[in-house]
């Protein structure tokens, strides 16, 4: 296989995590664990998910201003009675569906006559992850109602992750979904927020420390659900959500009764070196696999994914006379948003409903 040229490889987001860093005083890689207080009662258990919700405890009615929610959301005029499942795409952490879509998938997706979905969460998804939850569980309603179909996902990073949070907490949303395809998300954290975590950062950052309270409730019971397809994609040479070297690390997913596949873009192409940033924008083999689970019963098959995708340099929708300029404000868009974001001492509280017969 061609390796991908050193210019737009490894690099990007290393100096930005590097940069924000040093920003904070942060020794990049140090192991840190913050313990909490749980909110709620935590003393009323199930034998199944301990003292979270059970998992088809009715979820509770959104409190994020009805007005919001339907501002986050912006879809293609062919969602409405869809021929095909339209595909609802959720941003990374520092993102926003511009900054991190505009100029790869939403191209491509247009090209194709794809109907498609983006919601703009909260502070560049900087802020608690609950929230932007509600954001999630509302626009996957709103999508199945105006498209009369099931709705497919596309997250990347945090936004590959925040998608189960909806599921989670509100079970009815599981039947309006057909595939979750995730590109490197943060099922289980990442050492490199338990490194930031050492001093003041934002409450995303808190929540996505390996064994947060918030990813501690997110997997109690079960990590999927069935009726839903899903495809994890992630590359071992993933510098942000790490380690991540093979099917058990921080992005996998294995227990529930949806359909799984954990796929490393290795396995498709063993050349294949994309970081963090690169996977969640212009990496062929990521976007093959996506398109290969929307496009087939069940979740991704790599057996489908022929190792000719490897040899391009860009996924279809980017263009490589602007790929420079996108790329560059996409890499200081995640620097300076990581940099600059409010930042709190601890992790947010968990919110009521997530804990076992919370009061109504």
């Amino acid at each position: 296989m061609k390796m991908k040229k050193p210019w737009i490889q490894r690099t990007a987001w290393t100096a930005a995590f590097a940069a924000a860093a040093v920003l904070v005083g942060v020794p990049v890689g140090s192991p840190h664990v913050y313990a909490a207080p749980l909110s709620g009662n935590p003393a009323s258990t199930d034998s199944s998910t301990g003292p979270y919700a059970p998992l088809n405890q009715p979820g509770p009615p959104l409190d994020v201003p009805q007005s919001a929610l339907a501002a986050s959301l912006t879809y293609t005029a062919n969602v409405v009675h869809a021929k095909t499942n339209p595909i609802l795409l959720v941003a990374g952490t520092t993102m926003t569906p511009d900054i991190n879509f505009s100029w790869n998938y939403e191209r491509a997706f247009k090209e194709q006559n794809i109907p498609f979905c983006t919601v703009t969460l909260p502070n560049h998804e900087m802020s608690d992850i609950q929230t932007a939850g509600e954001y999630i569980a509302y626009a996957i309603r709103h999508i199945h109602q105006i498209s009369g179909r099931k709705v497919d996902i596309l997250g990347y990073s945090q936004g590959g992750m925040v998608p189960r949070w909806a599921l989670r907490f509100w079970p009815d949303t599981r039947a309006m979904v057909d595939d979750l395809v995730a590109i490197d998300p943060s099922n289980h954290g990442t050492l490199d927020a338990n490194a930031l975590c050492l001093t003041p950062s934002a409450p995303a950052i808190w929540q996505q420390q390996e064994n947060s309270h918030f990813l501690q409730a997110l997997n109690s019971g079960a990590e999927t659900f069935a009726g839903i397809s899903y495809t994890v994609i992630y590359s071992r040479t993933d510098e942000v959500v790490f380690p991540n070297l093979n099917a058990e690390g921080c992005s996998a997913l294995h227990t529930g009764q949806g359909q799984i596949a954990n796929i490393a873009v290795q396995d498709i192409c063993p050349s294949d070196v994309s970081e963090h940033l690169a996977m969640g924008s212009y990496d062929p083999v990521a976007y093959a696999l996506a398109m290969d689970a929307f496009t087939h019963p069940g979740p991704a098959n790599p057996a489908r994914i022929p190792p000719s995708v490897g040899l391009s340099l860009f996924q279809p929708g980017v263009d490589p006379l602007t790929f420079a300029t996108n790329y560059a404000n996409y890499v200081a868009n995640a620097a300076t948003v990581l940099a600059t974001s409010p930042r709190v001492n601890a992790e947010p509280p968990l919110a009521p409903y997530v804990f076992a017969h919370a009061a109504r």
